[in-house]
């Protein structure tokens, strides 16, 4: 199929090498502009800009879709269908309607639960147990079109946001081509969502990434692995200076009991209301992740210790 790809970050990787692959033409790249990164503030293309660019792919990179020509020019590649993965921009309805088949996202969770941004994150933290990959037909709603295909999987106790997005790139790459296919036979079924089960996924706002101790230990866990490696869930270590801010990066179930906030070991177990969580990998603000006993090991903190 003649095809356009919308998408932006790693996530959206997978899928554009994967109908690449399996003989689609891709006419254009739609990708978020460069943003400046880097020491230098340098512009730093999109993930799947770089991507593209290794293909010898047309890439455009608007900063909206509703200008006047926005339309005419989407139309204007020809294509039967648009391809969109963690696009960042809302597609408008002149857009969702310039080709003849339709817009196809894919989107990672089982819709209609984690409509939004980050249904990653968000799935993790809530300590579900069971998430997976959907592609759905595109309308003007939020995450709200009938559903092509979803496929599932578990997702491990201690599995952290990050290790959850890179196997739901692969599995969603796969599910789209399978998807591609049934609409290129013209066999593909689409189903409405339910009106039941919705939750939405908002943005990762940064005063929800900082530590409550003051909670049951698996809320704490699922928090910072729901986070983790990015933005991270932080904690402050307290100093003779200024406090030191740490991220935890992987956490697991702890020993002991203690005041919330409270080390209670020299293997970093933290307590929490109900137990305590073991933090096993963390970073400090500027530094490499490390183990827990390694950071141990260069700071001696003694039990006791009231982490902020």
């Amino acid at each position: 199929m003649r095809l356009i790809f919308m998408g932006t970050p790693e996530f959206a990787v997978p899928t554009l090498v994967e109908i690449l692959g399996r003989g689609h033409e891709v006419a254009a790249v739609y990708t978020a502009p460069a943003k400046p990164a880097g020491r230098g503030m340098a512009p730093r293309p999109s993930a799947v800009e770089r991507e593209a660019r290794r293909f010898g792919l047309p890439v455009l990179t608007p900063e909206t879709l509703r200008a006047p020509d926005a339309a005419n020019s989407f139309r204007a590649h020809g294509v039967e269908a648009a391809v969109v993965v963690a696009y960042g921009l809302i597609l408008p309805e002149p857009i969702l309607e310039a080709t003849p088949l339709g817009c196809f996202n894919l989107h990672a969770s089982l819709l209609p639960r984690w409509r939004g941004a980050a249904p990653i994150n968000r799935a993790i933290m809530a300590g579900d147990e069971e998430t997976g990959v959907t592609v759905m037909r595109m309308e003007e709603g939020l995450d709200t079109g009938p559903i092509a295909m979803a496929e599932r999987m578990p997702i491990g106790p201690d599995m952290t946001a990050g290790e959850l997005h890179d196997v739901l790139a692969r599995l969603g790459a796969d599910l789209m081509v399978r998807a591609l296919a049934g609409l290129e036979r013209g066999a593909l079924q689409l189903k409405l969502q339910p009106a039941t089960g919705i939750t939405l996924a908002p943005k990762i706002h940064n005063r929800e990434t900082r530590i409550d101790w003051a909670r049951p230990w698996k809320a704490v866990h699922d928090h910072a692995r729901g986070l983790s490696p990015v933005p991270g869930a932080w904690f402050e270590l307290p100093q003779s200076g200024a406090p030191l801010r740490v991220k935890a990066l992987r956490t697991t179930c702890g020993e002991g009991r203690g005041p919330p906030g409270a080390l209670l070991s020299g293997r970093f177990d933290v307590a929490c209301t109900d137990g305590a969580v073991r933090i096993v990998e963390l970073q400090r603000a500027g530094r490499q992740p490390m183990r827990a006993e390694q950071f141990l090991r260069g700071m001696k903190i003694a039990p006791g210790t009231k982490l902020g």
